[in-house]
């Protein structure tokens, strides 16, 4: 049995994650005028206290939909002029976003927010069995290669009862040494990108592995980071033999969205108040596609008001609670073409992704647009792809894009993922 330190650990830092919980518990009950006055609070705060967001905001006596959007662009400058009153990069928790935005920032939270962004992870997990303090986690997640900052992860491992399962090579040689420790060890849950446990998963199908078979104490698959589509949840859970849970949160936020108990992909509005606008900056309908804006309801330390996230979806209400109805990718993340179309990217990977399911041969792949009207597919595959069916991706992606488009395809060994070993499915290169 592990010892217990996860909860500890943050007591002994200073995140008093108890009181956490018990402000998380009454927020369970908040009403939405009680998450209105929530929200009014930490704006108010920060217009008292916070230089940086006062000299964002003009307007102080706007709607609350008429204020600006705080952007990652915003926030590229040193961190100690963008913290409140009280707070110096001493006190406070610190952190930095992974940059696959192109805006890389560092950021912080006063040491009650981040307790309860733990809190609400904690509450979230404990839904689906998983003790943080005891249930033993399978991590498939990067890694740095040495010095300080691979001590500092392999400690946090330790703390948090979690084994690495270390993304940045993922050759057959290695995935067998990953199925050999499910085979001898009782982990409780898997947790990590979305494509590397769908990479994990291929290797297993045609050795007819069911994982939940060989590692009976598994529970739940939570997978995070990257976007999950249908016909890899349906891998994903014939394979591995457990529920797959889909996660959607930030470094900078904290927990987002995830699937409760009845498969509903709910909103964390006991920590965060999340919107959706338009690209002028207008609410949107409920169902209705637009920006992700998030406001960190007890973030004190740093302003997070009506602050882009850089993803695009949509919000509706189900049983009663909000749910992230679709989650489309980056905001960054679009082609644009000469003949004036404005495509997410993320369509022409799934477009790609219809016609290579009918293959068993294409482990991975991204798009990248190297130029106005051409598209690189690299692919991870046994084989070549053949003509026919590079000939329908091709007939595929011009349906959406432009029947004059360039499809170049590049068969490679692994793919170039972040430093943190997130798997970005489509780029583009044109300015």
């Amino acid at each position: 049995m592990p010892l217990p330190l996860f909860r500890k650990s943050l007591q002994w830092q200073g995140y008093d994650l108890k009181k956490a919980h018990q402000v998380l518990e009454t927020s369970l009950k908040w009403t939405h005028e009680d998450r209105l006055g929530q929200r009014d609070l930490i704006f108010k705060h920060h217009l008292k206290t916070n230089a940086f967001y006062n000299t964002h905001v003009q307007n102080k006596s706007v709607p609350w939909e008429a204020l600006p959007i705080l952007t990652k662009a915003d926030l590229q400058q040193p961190l100690h002029q963008r913290l409140s009153k009280g707070y110096s990069t001493k006190n406070v928790f610190k952190g930095k976003t992974s940059g696959s935005s192109g805006h890389p920032f560092s950021f912080a939270k006063d040491k009650f927010c981040h307790a309860m962004t733990w809190a609400a992870f904690d509450h979230a997990y404990q839904q689906h069995g998983i003790d943080l303090d005891r249930s033993l986690e399978a991590r498939f997640y990067g890694i740095p290669s040495s010095g300080l900052p691979r001590l500092k992860e392999q400690l946090k491992d330790f703390v948090g009862n979690r084994h690495r399962f270390s993304i940045f090579d993922m050759s057959d040689s290695v995935l067998k040494g990953y199925l050999d420790r499910f085979r001898e060890s009782e982990y409780h849950y898997i947790n990590g990108y979305t494509s590397s446990i769908v990479l994990f998963a291929k290797y297993c199908q045609p050795q007819n592995v069911v994982l939940k078979e060989i590692c009976p104490s598994l529970k739940v698959c939570i997978v995070t980071s990257e976007m999950l589509f249908e016909d890899d949840r349906t891998l994903l859970e014939s394979v591995l033999g457990i529920p797959v849970i889909n996660e959607y949160g930030s470094s900078e936020t904290g927990l987002i969205a995830i699937q409760n108990a009845d498969g509903d992909f709910a909103l964390n509005n006991k920590t965060l108040f999340i919107e959706v606008v338009d690209h002028q900056n207008q609410p949107v309908p409920d169902g209705t596609v637009g920006k992700i804006l998030i406001t960190d309801l007890f973030n004190k330390a740093h302003p997070f008001i009506r602050y882009e996230i850089g993803d695009l979806g949509s919000i509706s209400t189900h049983n009663g609670i909000q749910i992230l109805e679709q989650l489309q990718g980056r905001t960054s993340d679009i082609a644009r073409l000469p003949n004036g179309k404005v495509i997410p990217g993320l369509t022409f990977y799934y477009v790609t992704k219809s016609v290579m399911s009918d293959s068993n041969n294409v482990l991975e792949f991204i798009i990248i647009q190297k130029e106005a009207l051409v598209f690189e597919v690299q692919y991870v595959a046994q084989k070549e792809l053949t003509a026919l069916e590079k000939e329908k991706i091709a007939k595929a992606m011009a349906t959406y894009a432009d029947a004059s488009i360039e499809i170049v395809f590049t068969r490679k060994e692994r793919l170039d993922r972040s430093k943190r070993g997130k798997l970005k499915q489509f780029m583009s290169e044109v300015s």
